[in-house]
């Protein structure tokens, strides 16, 4: 199983769980606004602790409360790319690409799947809203992860940086082939993305 996971905690009056099992490939996380699917997330990152539960991806405990495992978020190995792309205001494409790199080599290869390899020498700012994703995924591949967790990497763009973003999340999810949980709230999307769909 790439995400074997039971999770449940306490957020003011709301109690957010969900458990599942999913095998290898691209399994998304579906539901409405509010549903807590970015707090199933945060808990798989170990930047939420859950109050009960465990987390294991590719047969790797990442935490269980029964038997006091809490692995710190650096060394989980993920690579998490938010709502927001977060980039660097004053480095470039390249050097936002390479912070945090545990394998500056593999820049050129990921690059051109993303297609990014054009944008290197600009600023966050010049770039458009698909670009930006486009860079901040390859920002977490950069960093060499065990397994990828994105965000709402689609929200808030239009037609043509959704197609684009679209095309280059297909395109990690075919090539790179890491174990990957995409949270959304679109049906669409959950459908063209998710070789596994989770309903919360």
């Amino acid at each position: 199983m790439s995400f074997d996971v039971d999770v449940t905690v306490r957020r003011g009056r709301a109690v957010i769980g969900t458990a599942f099992h999913a095998g290898a490939g691209s399994t998304v996380l579906v539901g409405p606004s509010g549903a807590g699917k970015t707090s199933v997330l945060l808990m798989i990152a170990g930047l939420l602790r859950p109050d009960r539960g465990h987390v294991r991806v590719a047969g790797r405990t990442l935490f269980d409360d029964a038997a006091r495992i809490d692995v710190a978020p650096q060394h989980r190995r993920v690579g998490m790319v938010f709502q927001e792309p977060r980039l660097f205001p004053h480095l470039s494409v390249r050097k936002n690409l390479l912070y945090g790199a545990r394998d500056a080599a593999a820049l050129p290869d990921i690059a051109a799947t993303l297609d990014i390899a054009p944008l290197l020498d600009r600023w966050p700012r010049t770039l458009s809203g698909g670009e930006a994703r486009r860079v901040a995924i390859g920002r977490a591949l950069l960093s060499a992860p065990d397994f990828l967790l994105l965000d709402e990497p689609l929200s808030s763009l239009d037609r043509a940086r959704h197609e684009e973003a679209t095309r280059a999340i297909e395109r990690v999810r075919d090539e790179v082939r890491l174990p990957m949980l995409i949270v959304t709230h679109d049906s669409v999307e959950a459908e063209r993305l998710g070789q596994q769909i989770i309903r919360m």
